[in-house]
């Protein structure tokens, strides 16, 4: 029994997958942050999209970027 106690504390083989949990975990913990930080600028910018979207008259002028454009180049 002490045998197996032995061999099992000098053996290496599960050194290597403990690395690439450390490794997977780091990068997704990244990836999280990464997800985090961003994210409310994207809800930011896909609202402005969409108001510009849903002001922009594509039959007047599809080109106008606000109330001061539209009238300029009618």
């Amino acid at each position: 029994m002490t045998n197996l106690i032995k061999n099992f504390a000098k053996s290496e083989s599960g050194a290597v997958t403990v690395d690439w949990v450390v490794l997977t975990a780091a990068l997704v913990g990244l990836g999280l942050a990464v997800m985090t930080v961003v994210s409310n600028g994207i809800e930011d910018l896909s609202g402005d999209i969409s108001t510009a979207l849903v002001d922009t008259d594509p039959l007047t002028n599809p080109f106008a970027t606000n109330g001061a454009d539209a009238a300029e180049n009618d």
